[in-house]
């Protein structure tokens, strides 16, 4: 190979580099504020008419193994909690592998989503994946914390 397609390569890579350092994390910080923001407001729906959730979950959703209290009420805490866990970046892959279950769970229990929503929660499943594999990002307090650490 000739220097100068040697050159060009290398000019090439260090620019990918450059476009990759600056826009990997700005893609990881979308994937979880998306993800929480979508999870969040259905927790903060699953509480703001509680007995509409319980019938959902005692009629509609079928939760294996749980009984549908317990799943009720797991259910919503999950989606309350772990949302905030990844938007701060805390704790992000073992919160956002816990959320992808979740998610697997959720749509396993509710055959309706099969019709209407299984795309919307294979795009999350995707998100929350990216999270669980290449973690927060460095913005994050997962990074925050490791750099004070170090």
């Amino acid at each position: 190979m000739s220097s100068s397609i040697k050159d060009l390569l290398e000019i090439y890579d260090r620019g990918v580099d450059k476009l990759q350092m600056a826009f990997v994390p700005l893609l990881l910080l979308f994937c979880r504020l998306w993800v929480t923001w979508v999870f969040f407001n259905s927790g903060l729906t699953k509480i703001a008419s509680w007995e509409s959730t319980l019938f959902l979950f005692e009629y509609e959703y079928q939760v294996p193994v749980l009984p549908w209290t317990l799943a009720a009420y797991l259910g919503t805490a999950a989606e309350l909690i772990l949302p905030i866990f990844l938007a701060l970046g805390l704790l992000a892959r073992p919160m956002a592998a816990v959320l992808f279950v979740f998610n697997i769970i959720a749509v396993v229990s509710y055959p309706v989503l099969w019709e209407k929503g299984f795309y919307d929660h294979q795009l999350w499943g995707l998100m929350i994946l990216i999270v669980v594999v290449w973690g927060p990002g460095a913005i994050s307090a997962d990074k925050l914390l490791r750099r004070k650490l170090d």
